[in-house]
């Protein structure tokens, strides 16, 4: 597989991809639209190809095809990163060309980045709808919602094969079933990509190989011990192991994004399902495996909340937490489009029953849901908004939709913690260029998507997708004009 593009360097430039999901289809196709030589190494086989792409519906935090929602930018920067020196953030007002090398290498939301993000969203879309794909504000898996999402129609499946087919048709050359395994260098450039079936030459490399949701021994490091509690939200997140982050890092990459954090989704742990979230325990209880509720299930719309509660979850013992409803789950109008999995509930006709069925106690169960009920006050009941029909005196709180759980038959869903992706990367400037730990651009290196670090505590909702083709887009701009 060895390739050399060393004597042809000034005439066609090589672009080597590594990964095929937006990000990397977006960098392959704007590559060749450019008129680079492309390469796209995949670890997965064609047909499986994508990553998390090929298995999401894409949720676009979008208010127009042309611009962000309105909490876009607010949202990142209240999630900016750790606890900041001020006197950093006060360089980062200032143009970035006026940065010292702490602030251009800081682990934080850089916001010259973000307003490139914001910039190029409305543009990078257009180029996609040019590409064949269409979008619309089609129905989400959210009962209740704070923000706007845009959605391609066919979802993220619609992405990789219609990207895929034209990257082919440009001419792209696809070396599937080969994984990367670490970059070639010379005199501080990165000129070339190891692979699992040999060397790869070229002028730019773009890292878009996914985070490491997929590596056990990364997660273990970063995330602690109790990941083994963790799974990937979808079959596409088992191929994302960590290796372009890693070779990167070895080379002298910055770090950035929360390393010790990931995208929190419920799912139902049964179900072999693509993403089977549960998002309905905002009208219920959430009981642990002691029968003991942990936290407020509905502080606010499931879209805001939900990543919050599932990493409550994740706390519990075991990972899990068991959702209770009762008969009054019908007063919530569609209340199936929250619950995604292809496992029925457990289904009982008393609270006894219903424990020994889901194997917690039975009499700390009945005193928990007892418990609860005595504390649901009186108030209108709205399902789709938020109608602070709140408990009183009980902790934790319900802060809305707390009504007594007393109607037979109960149901129950197991709930774990997904892991959609990591949060930890590596650190980009606005044109997706890596940076080193001194804040300056590795010649040669790019990154985007899963791979590159953006997310600290709380995820963004609805932003991946659109930070994959956003970036995956702009380094192979930026590439190309470079060339």
């Amino acid at each position: 597989m060895r390739s050399n593009s060393g004597s042809n360097r000034s005439e066609i430039m090589h672009l080597i991809v590594v990964g095929s999901g937006i990000a990397g289809l977006s960098a392959a196709l704007t590559g060749a639209e450019a008129g680079a030589r492309v390469t796209l190494v995949e670890r997965a086989a064609e047909g499986e190809h994508g990553g998390n792409t090929r298995y999401t519906e894409a949720y676009l935090r979008m208010k127009s095809m042309d611009e962000v929602a309105d909490d876009f930018i607010d949202h990142f920067m209240a999630n900016a990163g750790g606890y900041t020196d001020p006197s950093i953030e006060q360089e980062m007002v200032r143009d970035p060309s006026d940065w010292s090398p702490i602030a251009r290498s800081q682990s934080m939301v850089d916001p010259d980045l973000l307003s490139a993000f914001a910039d190029h969203a409305g543009a990078t879309l257009r180029w996609l709808e040019m590409a064949g794909l269409r979008f619309d504000f089609l129905p989400t898996a959210f009962i209740t919602t704070t923000t706007t999402r845009l959605l391609p129609v066919g979802g993220g499946l619609a992405m990789v094969e219609m990207l895929t087919d034209a990257c082919k048709a440009k001419g792209v050359d696809f070396h599937f079933e080969t994984t990367a395994r670490s970059l070639l260098t010379h005199d501080g450039r990165v000129t070339g990509l190891a692979t699992s079936r040999g060397d790869v030459e070229g002028d730019t490399v773009i890292l878009a190989c996914g985070g490491f949701e997929g590596n056990p021994e990364m997660l273990a490091r970063y995330v602690g011990p109790q990941a083994i509690n963790l799974r990937p939200v979808a079959r596409g997140g088992h191929y994302n192991k960590g290796e372009g982050i890693r070779m990167a890092l070895d080379i002298g990459a910055a770090p950035n994004g929360d390393f010790g954090s990931y995208h929190a989704e419920p799912i139902d742990p049964r179900s072999g399902l693509a993403e089977p979230a549960i998002f309905t325990f905002p009208y219920g209880v959430l009981v642990n495996k002691d029968g003991l509720r942990f936290t407020d299930e509905a502080p606010g719309t499931v879209d805001a909340h939900y990543e919050n509660v599932t990493r409550r979850i994740y706390q519990q013992r075991d990972g899990i937490a068991w959702l209770i409803v009762d008969a009054r789950i019908e007063d919530v109008p569609n209340w199936q489009k929250g619950s995604r999995t292809d496992q029925p509930p457990v289904r009982a006709d008393s609270i006894e029953a219903l424990a020994d069925a889901i194997g917690v106690p039975r009499a700390t169960l009945a005193d928990s849901i007892a418990r609860y009920n005595a504390a649901c006050g009186t108030g209108e009941f709205m399902p789709l908004a938020r109608d602070g029909l709140a408990t009183h005196g009980l902790i934790p709180p319900k802060s809305n939709w707390a009504r007594p759980i007393d109607r037979a038959p109960y149901l129950a869903w197991p709930i774990i913690s997904a892991n959609v992706f990591t949060f930890g990367g590596l650190k980009v400037d606005r044109n997706a260029r890596v940076l080193d730990q001194d804040g300056r651009a590795i010649d040669g290196l790019y990154a985007a998507g899963e791979t590159m670090g953006l997310y600290y505590r709380t995820y963004t909702g609805s932003t991946s997708v659109l930070r994959g083709a956003v970036f995956g887009r702009q380094a192979a701009l930026h590439a190309s004009a470079g060339a």
